[in-house]
């Protein structure tokens, strides 16, 4: 197994909301959740700042709060805010929630193959503050992107992937370098399936970006599938990744129309301006704590 490390200067720091909090509640909908929250956090002297909420039936269904907020000395009072809520949402009501600093970028880790489009726009959004997050590193089976990534001064990871269907040496090669570093992982077009095995000891989540509109088109060529369908839009799809292939919870979709005339290099330039969005709103919605997996799909607070 050939490993080569290209290290470069420190990574540019991206968005860190100052002396700002978020709180994610989620569980059985019921009278006073709201109330509960607002009282814990103004016992505590903290200002909300963005509140969103949603119940997926008003008469006892699931619900979902997104809670921002700021104080002056957050990191000192964190602790006893976390042992509030405990109290009062998982005693009293039996709500799961998380509590996280947003000062601190969530670390991630972007994969990537020959294509380059998704890498690039991530490092360039994330160099221009646009993404709250730690770039901690690049990962890819091919060295063709290793200059550009040096560019943005992220270091860049080789670890080789083998043609045959046991990768187990490259993803051991993978978890030593992801295991205990990164929050979470970006695929960013890395042209290889994760083995169940190696998604459920990451143990952090992982966001793919798939080159249609799921569930049409799976599978290789879907430009040359789409063109000879004479589709009239194409798209792009954001998921968390399961072992289910292509089937986990949705974060994000667009499409652009197209027509007739367009060409399948047509289809694929549009495609790949759609697949930049899609996985760049995405990063940032998951890095802001905007989205909550429940099931098999996803509640986003955008």
């Amino acid at each position: 197994m050939t490993l080569t490390q290209h290290a470069p200067a420190p990574a540019a720091a991206g968005v860190r909301p100052g002396n700002q909090a978020s709180l994610i509640v989620h569980g059985q909908d019921r009278t006073g959740i709201v109330a509960a929250v607002s009282s814990v956090l103004s016992k505590h002297q903290a200002n909300i700042v963005q509140l969103d909420q949603y119940s997926d039936d008003p008469h006892g269904g699931t619900f979902f709060q997104r809670t921002v907020f700021s104080a002056p000395n957050l990191k000192a009072i964190l602790p006893a805010v976390e042992a509030d809520l405990q109290r009062q949402l998982a005693g009293g009501f039996e709500l799961d929630f998380q509590l996280r600093d947003m000062s601190v970028p969530k670390r991630v880790a972007i994969f990537a193959s020959k294509s380059d489009h998704c890498l690039l726009d991530l490092l360039w959004r994330h160099r221009r503050g646009e993404l709250p997050v730690n770039v901690a590193m690049v990962v890819s089976n091919h060295t063709d992107h290793a200059d550009e990534v040096r560019f943005f001064g992220i270091p860049f990871f080789h670890v080789p992937s083998p043609a045959g269907p046991d990768k187990s040496a490259a993803e051991a090669e993978h978890l030593k370098l992801l295991a205990g570093n990164v929050d979470f992982v970006v695929l960013a077009r890395y042209m290889q399936i994760l083995s169940n095995d190696f998604i459920e000891r990451l143990g952090v989540p992982i966001i793919n970006i798939h080159h249609s509109f799921l569930p049409a088109f799976i599978g290789a060529g879907p430009y040359a599938k789409a063109k000879q369908r004479g589709v009239k839009l194409v798209g792009a799809t954001a998921h968390y990744v399961t072992e289910d292939l292509d089937e986990g919870p949705i974060i994000e979709q667009d499409v652009v129309r197209v027509n007739h005339a367009h060409t399948v290099e047509d289809l694929q330039r549009r495609g790949a301006d759609v697949e930049r969005a899609v996985l760049s709103r995405a990063v940032q919605w998951h890095s802001e704590d905007r989205v909550i997996r429940h099931g098999n799909h996803t509640i986003v607070f955008a």
